[in-house]
């Protein structure tokens, strides 16, 4: 014998007894469930989707502050490459030298811990980890500095407001070194970014360690999350709206996509995906409904 669901959606008789008969998980069971779904969710967001990083140390100061946490967006650039002014968290290459104190081996109970926070993406970072402004973007040329000791990009100088502390201008540059605002020019190879620090006087960046591969970029750092006292977004500030197309990109190349105004949250393709993943089941189970039942 069969049974089928009607149009309007009722459950005929015999699904009705069964669910009659099924018996309600007692809490004490359905708690640790309900926990092990949570960690899962936690995983799959931090590895897809968002992820919490702990600052570290002061090169981004004063944007970003040693214990902040900062929320980064793992799918933007899986639809475009960074822009400039953009704060990137990103794997750096061989060249580049970790500014973290190494920290005493921690016990089983501080491993456990560690590799949990890993997880759910808000433990601290690898040694790899860096997190930059982006300044230069594939074909512009880069060099500081003007006779105001800005930092000039395709010819334009920039007011940077967000350096609070720059490296001096007396100090001789040196490609191994970052203690120097001075650096020659430098045309960004296609395939890469210039990175700097808003602490230019501490931060070990592109100046010494060479332009990042965008393919080793992780995400977009855009809000601060923790502590709830510096809570706020980190909007694109209005520095590069001046900077054309790079001097040194193809004739007839498209101008790089610049970012939305607002510069702050940018949700909307996570959003999408869930609901086209929630209506796509929601079709499925109607198909399913439809089918004869044993």
């Amino acid at each position: 014998m069969v049974q089928m669901v009607d149009e309007d959606g009722a459950v005929d008789p015999w699904r009705r007894r069964a669910r009659r008969g099924r018996r309600q998980m007692p809490l004490w069971q359905e708690l640790p469930l309900l926990l092990i779904v949570a960690f899962c969710l936690a995983v799959l967001i931090r590895t897809f989707l968002l992820q919490a990083f702990y600052i570290p140390s002061g090169s981004m100061e004063d944007t970003l502050l040693v214990g902040d946490r900062v929320l980064v967006n793992k799918i933007v650039y899986d639809v475009r490459d960074p822009v400039r002014g953009e704060v990137v968290v990103f794997r750096g290459t061989d060249k580049w030298v970790a500014q973290e104190v190494r920290e005493p081996e921690p016990g089983l109970a501080g491993k456990v811990g560690r590799t949990l926070g890993d997880l759910v993406g808000v433990s601290r970072p690898g040694e790899k980890d860096f997190i930059k402004r982006v300044i230069g973007v594939p074909g512009d040329r880069v060099r500081c500095c003007d006779e105001q000791g800005r930092l000039i990009v395709n010819g334009v100088s920039l007011d940077e407001p967000y350096v609070i502390r720059d490296s001096p201008l007396d100090v001789p540059p040196n490609p191994k070194e970052c203690r120097s605002r001075l650096f020659n020019e430098v045309v960004v190879p296609p395939g890469q970014i210039w990175v700097m620090g808003d602490h230019r006087a501490v931060s070990q960046d592109a100046r010494c360690q060479g332009p990042v591969p965008i393919e080793n970029v992780v995400g977009r750092a855009f809000m601060v999350v923790w502590p709830s006292s510096r809570w706020a977004s980190l909007p694109v500030p209005d520095t590069f709206g001046a900077l054309d197309r790079p001097v040194a990109a193809p004739a007839g190349a498209p101008a790089p996509v610049e970012p939305a105004p607002q510069g702050g949250v940018n949700l909307v393709l996570p959003v999408v995906a869930a609901l086209s993943v929630v209506a796509r089941s929601g079709r499925n189970r109607r198909v399913r409904q439809r089918r004869l039942l044993p």
